[in-house]
């Protein structure tokens, strides 16, 4: 079965001249413009929560929201990490199960808690895309009425991402700083080859993470698969997330450096292995053949991986960096 998804690749026309190819291609006509879409899907969101909250009337602007999340959660670099404003956009992984605890909490507090500046301080792992995938999607019966934080969580999820689309524009904002890179003033890109490295860095992590997160956790071993752990798997979503993944990962590619043909192929190929894997929440890694398809595919981003390390990277004229998902 074939998902037809609107990512970040929709944003770029996949044969663009490689004149165009640099910096400034891929922030001006591909990541700015994704944060906006971000910015308005949640504020989309939020009006919609704010009339009802009925799950089946908030399902759709749910999944328009993540949509447009997936077509930038690669990218973890500037304001987006400000404050943690990454992990209370979506908290994922949470093997401890700290969100459901703190929701808990919070439907049962004060309603003082709820008010947009004492939510804002509240855990992370209680907000954003997860802590509403719980309470439009509960495993079991929630305490109370979910309707006051549902409101709040999506107001706080709209002021987030608004506050991460406008940090990326105007004249001081990172956009600019990634474009300006090595020019007087700029300590943050002290060259043009240090900006074009650190948006490198996010597609090989961000292979990296699609491997060892969203394909890996629901894998687990052969001996003790984990469907249970699969990325936003109560609202549906595990194996969306991965092609969405998959295409805004190849859209930055494309928009940093057109002439990888093998780079791309790559893509193109793990992007047909996922496109047509019927298995929406990673179910079938239960069974011997549901889970060869899933590993075959987590091969092929490997395979990915591998070889932007070496064509990508060369192109750009980049060595592989690091960036907040190492963990260093």
């Amino acid at each position: 079965m074939r998902l037809a998804l609107i990512s970040l690749a929709a944003l770029l026309p996949l044969t663009a001249p490689a004149a165009q190819a640099d910096t400034a291609e891929a922030v001006t006509e591909l990541i700015v413009p994704a944060y906006a879409a971000f910015a308005t899907a949640t504020a989309a969101l939020d009006t919609a929560t704010q009339q009802s909250c009925d799950p089946a009337v908030l399902a759709p602007a749910y999944h328009a929201a993540f949509d447009a999340w997936m077509a930038v959660a690669p990218l973890r670099l500037g304001p987006v990490e400000d404050g943690g404003r990454a992990l209370a956009i979506q908290f994922w992984p949470d093997p401890k199960g700290l969100g459901a605890k703190a929701q808990k909490a919070l439907l049962q507090a004060d309603p003082a808690a709820l008010t947009p500046d004492a939510f804002a301080q509240q855990s992370v792992a209680a907000r954003g895309l997860m802590g509403l995938e719980r309470l439009l999607w509960p495993e079991k019966p929630l305490p109370a009425d979910p309707c006051p934080l549902l409101r709040a969580t999506t107001a706080d999820l709209a002021r987030v991402a608004a506050a991460v689309s406008a940090d990326w524009q105007g004249d001081s904002g990172y956009a600019a700083l990634l474009q300006t890179a090595g020019e007087p003033g700029n300590s943050t890109f002290l060259s043009p080859t240090e900006a074009r490295q650190a948006l490198f860095t996010q597609i090989y992590t961000g292979l990296e993470a699609l491997r060892d997160q969203r394909l890996g956790r629901p894998l687990g071993t052969f001996d003790k698969p984990r469907p249970d752990l699969a990325e936003a798997r109560a609202s549906g979503r595990s194996l969306r997330n991965v092609v969405l993944d998959l295409q805004a990962l190849r859209a930055l590619t494309v928009a940093l450096a057109p002439d990888t043909p093998k780079t791309q192929a790559a893509f193109d190929h793990a992007l047909t292995l996922a496109e047509t894997l019927d298995d929406p929440v990673f179910a079938g890694v239960a069974t011997p053949g549901g889970r060869l398809k899933v590993e075959i595919l987590q091969q092929a981003v490997t395979a990915i991986r591998d070889t932007a390390g070496v064509e990508l990277a060369a192109v750009l004229g980049v060595d592989l960096g690091f960036n907040a998902a190492d963990g260093d």
